[in-house]
Order: structure tokens, then sequence, then C-alpha cells
């Protein structure tokens, strides 16, 4: 270990001698008075200023601990050296002091004479950097911690200030008071003075520890800057210095750039400056251990106005938490990059750096231009990762012949920025050229799916997985070559996205190819379905609604098995098949529904019942057709195929099968199926086919139809009832005997007789006796007909005015709305006149 000339060594102190009294050993001018707050304790009694000793008359020894090392880093033993010193539990009964100035100037060598720590020392034979990083040490004299700081302006270090500024402003926050160690000599410089480096600390500090503005209002705690000018000659007077040195913090105050809401702070608001002289410590040894001793009394006398460690610069953080305290100011200071100011030839190097790479980002951006258009347009460009590449390679090759010739350390940040804002430039060409190659692969997706789906035999799953197989491979392939290494890109989130869209799409063709299968299989629910609804409505009978049920099950059934059997190769989910059964389910319920509803429709139900009714009236049980005879009971046929009948319409009003099991579970509307009524699924409705009321008029129109069909039996009845008496035939010969004779003897009368009974015969031969008789009488009737409308027209009697008003409300009224009843009521005006 190096030790300076004196007598004091690094691991002991030779015993200091009595100190002279305080009158005779203090400097010519007074020192500053401190800030004496309202809540300062109690005076003490004055402690001894003497030093423990060993046996042998010797310092103890005490030991110390390196805090923040030369790698800045800072020390995880703090809280255990401050149990061995017996610190740990002293709360706020303790103070922190900081020595802070130039190198080789006796900073240790003050500390050591003022508090008796044992920090090393700078060898006489060799002016050299003896502390390094920061170091703390306990007082022997109070329950004080002195901080021992690297000294600033050393050769080691040459222009790198960093720490300098890291471990003043680290002193700065952390100590109650900081020392500052100058020769006399050095007061009124700049540099020399340590002036630059201040200010760099007080700025930074401000912004850190500052506070905001809310903040900034309230009392702060202080700290006491206090000068000790060493190798004092006493040509001037302390009092000159002390104002030389209140300027230059003043003009050092001023020029601060300062936050916001602290521009008009003022420097005594956060220090209070205080100042001490010591002789030179070769040429006058004596004075300079009685000052000492002089100035050491103004840290553990607590009755001196002097007295440093005021409570209103103690920064009221407990001993127990003082390491945590430390910890985060340093981890603070190490994040503030305001510190970091670099040296000329680090600035040098930034400027040529910077020129540098200006240029090769110029020539860069050109070559990248040919292929920022036809990408901005959606083309992809095959080989752009070799383009972009052979683009980087020429930058960085230029850069690099250049710009290695100055300082490395910026050298190679800068071609680090300078390689991280050219992939920034081509970070949007790569991921323009994911992005078209996206929309491609998809585009070709889309193609080879609907291509692979037209053939005759497929399976979905299978094709889907080749297609979506093809298309990654075609992605991968691009994304890859486009990469380049060392970027940092990545094309993982485009490569999902991808796998997004082609499971769209693979979704979308899925749904479609379901779709097209439901349709079909509603087709063939319906072919199988309405012919035997047909059937069976059109035989009604009690066990009808079973067998359009029964077969309604079977055929629900049947294609519930065909869709899961074709849906296992379209590789649907239970998801999409429970859509699907479901949407299935509905429209099979619905088409049953629509076709009960149609053969329900009244002009269906009364056409049945009609032809049931003829069935019954004019067919007897053998199914031959009947013949009304005066004898038969022609009235009680009527009834019993009429209540027949009607005791058949009643079973069209609701689905009503003897097996109740056969009724069908209404399934759950799907809300895309757009003829969803939901009466159609209500149990309450659903079933129910014709209302009472349709049933009502039902019945009276089918007694209305039946009654016509009993007049007409009625009438042919009478007709042929109808009977010429016997004598009449008598008379006639009588009466025509001589008309008789006239033509059998008259040539030409029995000539025209031979061609009319030769026509009646062959008219019988050739069967055209029936469609002579039906055009004679429909001619008739239509002359009849026509005669009738010119009668009526001719006699009829003016209309009232609101009938010539609305014709066709008149005629819509009553006769519109029964074209049958009209049509009979004719007839029968007819027949009777």
């Amino acid at each position: 270990m190096n030790h300076e000339s004196d007598p004091i060594r690094a691991n002991h102190i030779t015993p200091l001698p009595e100190a002279p009294s305080a009158t005779a050993a203090a400097p010519a001018a007074a020192p500053t008075s401190p800030v004496v707050r309202a809540d300062m304790t109690v005076p003490a009694p004055v402690p001894s200023v003497t030093a423990p000793v060993t046996q042998d008359g010797q310092l103890a020894k005490i030991d110390q601990l390196q805090i923040i090392d030369e790698a800045q880093h800072f020390t995880p033993n703090l809280n255990k050296y401050l149990t061995k010193w017996d610190l740990i539990n002293s709360g706020f009964d303790y103070n922190v002091v900081a020595v802070f100035g130039s190198q080789s100037t006796g900073k240790s060598t003050l500390l050591n004479r003022l508090f008796g720590t044992t920090f090393d020392i700078m060898d006489s034979k060799r002016r050299q950097q003896t502390t390094k990083g920061i170091w703390m040490c306990p007082s022997a004299y109070s329950a004080a911690l002195v901080m021992d700081v690297e000294g600033t302006d050393g050769r080691e270090r040459g222009e790198d200030q960093d720490f300098e500024r890291k471990s003043a402003l680290f002193s700065l926050a952390s100590s109650e008071v900081l020392i500052v160690n100058i020769w006399e000599h050095q007061i009124g410089l700049y540099q020399g003075a340590n002036l630059g480096l201040l200010k760099t600390v007080f700025e930074v500090n401000l912004s850190l520890f500052g506070g905001s503005a809310e903040a900034a209002a309230r009392p702060k705690e202080k700290t006491l800057i206090l000068f000790v000018i060493r190798d004092h000659s006493g040509y001037t007077t302390l009092t000159s210095l002390a104002d030389t040195l209140k300027e230059s913090m003043a003009e050092i105050w001023q020029s601060l750039s300062k936050p916001t809401h602290l521009a008009n702070a003022k420097l005594d608001t956060y220090f209070d400056l205080s100042f001490a002289v010591l002789p030179h410590k070769i040429h006058q040894p004596e004075k300079f251990e009685a000052d000492v001793v002089e100035l050491r009394r103004r840290f553990v006398d607590k009755t001196r106005p002097d007295y440093v460690f005021q409570p209103s610069y103690h920064k009221r953080i407990p001993a127990d938490g003082l390491n945590h305290y430390m910890e985060g100011v340093w981890a603070q200071v190490l994040a503030n990059k305001d510190l970091d100011l670099p040296t000329q030839q680090e600035l040098l190097a930034q400027f040529r750096c910077d020129e540098l790479a200006a240029g090769v980002t110029e020539l860069f951006n050109v070559s990248s231009k040919t292929v920022r258009r036809p990408i901005e347009s959606g083309k992809v460009v095959a080989g752009l990762g070799k383009l972009m590449s052979e683009w980087l390679h020429v930058a960085l090759t230029s850069f690099d012949a250049a710009a290695s010739r100055y300082h490395p350390g910026v050298y190679q940040r800068k071609r680090q920025d300078l390689v991280t804002n050219l992939h920034a430039t081509l970070s949007p060409l790569y991921l323009g050229e994911l992005k078209n190659t996206n929309k491609a692969v998809s585009a070709m997706f889309v193609t080879d799916l609907t291509a692979a789906l037209k053939e005759p035999s497929y399976d979905f799953a299978e094709v889907v997985s080749r297609c979506t197989r093809d298309a990654r491979k075609s992605f991968l392939a691009v994304a890859k070559e486009s990469t380049i290494e060392g970027s940092g890109w990545e094309y993982e989130q485009e490569l999902a996205l991808l796998d997004d869209s082609l499971k769209s799409i693979a979704d979308k063709s899925r749904a479609d190819e379901t779709k097209k299968m439901v349709n079909g299989i509603e087709r063939t629910v319906k072919r199988q379905l309405y012919e035997p609804v047909e059937i069976a409505l059109s035989k009604p009978s009690p066990t009808m609604w079973d067998k359009v049920l029964s077969t309604y099950r079977d055929v629900t059934r049947s294609a519930e098995q065909s869709y899961l059997k074709k849906a296992k190769a379209y590789d649907c989910t239970e998801e999409e098949n429970e859509v699907a059964l479901r949407s299935l389910a509905t429209r099979s319920w619905l088409a049953l529904h629509h076709k009960l509803e149609e053969q329900t429709a009244d002009p269906v139900v009364l056409s049945t019942l009609r032809d049931n009714f003829e069935q019954r009236f004019r067919y007897d049980e053998h199914g031959v057709p009947r013949v009304w005879r005066p004898e038969d009971d022609l009235e009680g046929a009527f009834k019993t195929a009429r209540d027949e009948t009607l005791t058949l319409l009643p079973l069209f009003a609701k689905v009503k099968p003897k097996d109740e099991e056969l009724l069908p579970k209404l399934p759950v509307p799907d809300a895309t199926e757009t003829d969803s009524d939901p009466e159609n699924f209500d149990p309450e409705t659903a079933f129910v086919l014709v209302k009472p009321s349709r049933l009502s008029q039902l019945e009276a129109r089918f007694k209305r139809e039946a009654d016509a069909a009993y007049v007409e039996a009625k009438r042919s009845m009478v007709s042929s009832v109808s009977q010429i008496p016997l004598w009449i035939y008598g008379a006639l010969v009588v009466l025509g005997w001589n008309e008789a004779m006239a033509v059998l003897f008259n040539p030409l009368y029995f000539a025209m007789l031979l061609v009319a009974a030769a026509s009646a015969y062959l008219v019988l031969q050739l069967g055209l006796a029936g469609p002579i008789f039906q055009v004679t009488r429909t001619v008739a009737n239509e002359v009849k007909r026509i005669g009738t409308e010119k009668l009526r027209e001719a006699f009829a009697e003016p209309a009232p005015q609101r009938t010539l008003e609305h014709p066709h409300r008149a005629e819509s009224g009553v006769n519109a709305s029964r074209p049958e009843r009209r049509g009979q009521f004719e007839h029968y005006e007819l027949e009777e006149k």
C-alpha cells in the first residue's frame, strides 16, 4: 500500500497532540453562520475530540467499505457494515458527510485527520490515483458516516468524466454535508475549482430530485456545501475568498438550465454555503493540526453556532433504510443520460460518423426506391431479400471504410445506429412484401380450393389440408428469403394472419358446401314427404295423422343420418354439425307445416269432402254409379253420406295422432331462417291447422254443395218418373193414320223417311248420338242463356244511385263472393221460368 510522507498510515493513525484553545487556533476570519432551525435539539455536552486509541497509543483501526466500485456497481454489504459499526439501529441519530475535489489534493488525508477514518492516502513518491470509486468509513468521534469520493480530473481516466459526474451527483444527493476540498490558488478558476462539474451536477440534481411543482412549494431538506480551502497563505482573507466562491456559485446557479416549475428557484432554497481554511500541511504542520482539530469541533460540538450537522440538512432516512435509499439514488444517477457528456475525441467521432451515416443512408434510400413502388402497388418482388442484403452490404462497407478510424466506441455505437436505421428503412418493404404475399397466397388458395371442389368426387378435409399446406409453403418461401439476418424481423405474426385468413376461407367454403348439402337433403325430404302427405290427407281417416307423422319421423331420421355421414368428409366441427342439424330440422318441419297448410286450404278441404261425399252418395258399396229410381231411399242415402262426410271435417282441424309419441318435438328456429314464423314453432298453435271459425264456414259451404247434389239427384228422379199415358198412343194412331199413309204412299216423303232412317242408323252405329245430343244441348243452353240476359236487360229496373257509383263493390259484395251460388240461382230461375 502506498503512503504519504506524513506519519499517518493507512492502517493506523499516530496519536494527535492536544488541541490548543479554540481562540488560539481560530482562523483570522470567522466562518459563515449556519442556518439554525427552530426544531434544533437541545445542546448536548461537548464531546471529546480525541480519537479512540489502542493500548499501544495508536488510533483504533476502523474497517472501511467500498460502496461503489470502479465498475459503478453498488455494494450489497452496506447493512452488514452498518451492523458492524453499531449504526444499524441508530434511527435518525446519524449523519452522512462526503468529500469532493480534484485528485491528489489530500482529500483522504483531510478526512482521516477530521474524522479519524482509515482511508488510503497517496504515496509521496508517486502522484497517482489512490481512491477508486467511493469508500465509506464511520467517524471515530461521532455517529457520522464519511464517504471518500474518487478525485476529479485524474490522468487515469483522462477525458472520461462519466464517473466524476455520477459520483459527484451521488455525493450531493445522499449526504448532508459535502466538503469541497480546494486549494487557495484554484479559487477564481473554472475547471480548476471544478465549477463546470458542479454546474452539470446541479442541473441534473434539480432534474432528478427537484420534484414536481407542488413538491417544490414545500420546504426542502438542504445540503451544506462546506468549502475547505487548503494551503491558505493568509495573504487573502477568508471573507474575500468566500465572496469569490459565492459569486462563482451564484453565476453557476443563474446559468443553470432549470425545469420550468423551478425557473425561479434560488440557490439558498437547496444549498447553504460555508467556508473554512487550513494552512499548508508541510510548511505549517503545527498550525495545520491545530486548525484541523478546531474544524473537527464543528462536526462534533452541537453547542457551537457553526455546527455543521443541522437538522435541516438531514435526509430523514433511518439508518436501517440507508442501504435501500442510497442504492435507489445510485440507480437514478446511472439511468440519467444527461451525465454522459462526450469527450472532444468522441464529439469529433460523433460528428464524422453522423456525416458518413447520412451520406450512406441517402444512397441507400435511392437504391430502395426501385422496389418501393411495385410493393406499394401490391406486387410481390422476387428476390427481395437478396436485393436488400446487397444494399446493406454496400452501405456498411462504405461506412466501415471511413468511420472505423475514429473513436472505437462511438464508431461501434454509430454503426449499430446506422444498421438499425437501415433496417427501419427496409422494414416497410419487408412488411409490404409479406402483406402482398399474404394476399397472393390467399387468392391462390381460393383458386385451388374452388378447382378441387369442382371434381366429381372429393374429400373436403383432404382438399383443404392440401391447399393449406401448399399456401403456407409458398408464403414461408418468400418470408424466409426476405428476412435479413440480424434484423430482428419476424414473420410469425403475418403467418398467423395467413393461417386465420386460410381458415376463414376454408370455413366459408365448408359452410357453403354444407349449405348445399343441407339444401339437397331438404329437397330429398320434401320429395319423400309431400306425396305421402297428399295421399294421407286426400283419404281422411282417424289414423290419417299417424301415417303422416310416422312418415315424417322416418324421413327426418334418414335425413339426419345422411347429413352426419356426409359431414365426416367435410371435417365439420361439433358446433357446425349442431347448427346444420338444427337448420335441417327446422327446414323439415317448415316443409311439413307448409304442406299441411296447403292440404288444409279451403278449396282442397272442400274438394276432399266433396269427393268423399260423392263416393258415398253417387256410388254404391261396389263402386257402381247409382241411377235413382222412385223406389230408392234418396233422402236416407243423402243424409247418411252427408253425415259421414262431416265426421271427417274435424280431422283437418288439428294434427292429433292416436299415438301421441309420434308428435314431433318442435325444433328451435334458427335466426338465419327467413321463413321461421314463431307461430310455426309454438306448441299451442303449430299443430292447429284449421281454426273453429274456419271449420264452421267449411261445414256450411259443404252442406250447400251437398244440397245442390241432392237437388240434382232429385230432379233426375222426377224426370225419369214422368210417363206418357197409353191412350195417347192410340189417339196418335187414329189421328195420324192418314198422314202416315200419305207418307208411305208418297214417293218423295217415303224417300225422305228412308234417308232419315238410314242416317239414324249410321249415327247409332258410329256412336255419334251422344256427341250430337251434347252439342245440341250446349247450343240450346247458350241460346237460352243469351235470350234470358236480353230479356232481363229489357225488363230490368234502373239501379239505385249507390250501386251505380260502386258497381264493382256491389258485384263483389254478394255475387262475386258466391259465384257458384249465383250460377245455381240463375239455373233455378231458368228452370222455374
